[in-house]
């Protein structure tokens, strides 16, 4: 045991005498500053500002297709790039976008189209994907969606009763 630790008190001396140079001698400086600024612009991303983040349609007949521009700017400093804008669902279309880099202090727009089907209170999201530092944004459509009073009204249906015999 004694041998043993012995040998390892011997092997802890050599490690630590062994190293005579300076670790802060092997340091480039220009690498310093080079990534000091590499990592100081990689915090500035674009920000998008929306007009408005959420557009009501109010009070709609079924059916009625409406559409709305949602307006943004790139408030940031670095280039911003609207690469995809979806919907929740098929019945909400966006549409138009700009999908060039959007200069800091540059405006733009896209279209929404939402085929006004539903019933009561409706709300649909539809996201952006950005290079914004969340990665995506997202805006919403709403509408109180009435029922057609032209449309046909479906007779109640009957009731069938079996007799058991």
């Amino acid at each position: 045991m004694k041998k043993a630790i012995l040998a390892l008190s011997a092997l802890c001396l050599v490690a630590f005498t062994s190293c005579k140079e300076d670790a802060t001698s092997k340091i480039n400086q220009d690498n310093v500053a080079a990534a000091a600024e590499r990592d100081a612009s990689a915090a500035d991303f674009p920000v998008i500002t929306f007009a408005e983040n959420e557009h009501d349609f109010g009070t709609i007949i079924n059916g009625t297709p409406v559409e709305t521009k949602f307006k943004y700017t790139n408030t940031g400093k670095t280039p911003l790039v609207v690469s995809n804008i979806k919907s929740t669902c098929g019945c909400t279309v966006p549409s138009d976008w700009n999908r060039d880099p959007l200069a800091p202090g540059e405006s733009s727009e896209f279209t929404v189209k939402f085929n006004g089907k539903g019933s009561n209170q409706v709300q649909k999201s539809i996201t952006l994907t950005t290079n914004t530092e969340k990665g995506s944004e997202v805006v919403k459509i709403k509408a109180f969606v009435e029922p057609d009073p032209n449309a046909p009204v479906k007779p109640a249906g009957k009731a069938a009763i079996n007799s058991v015999k």
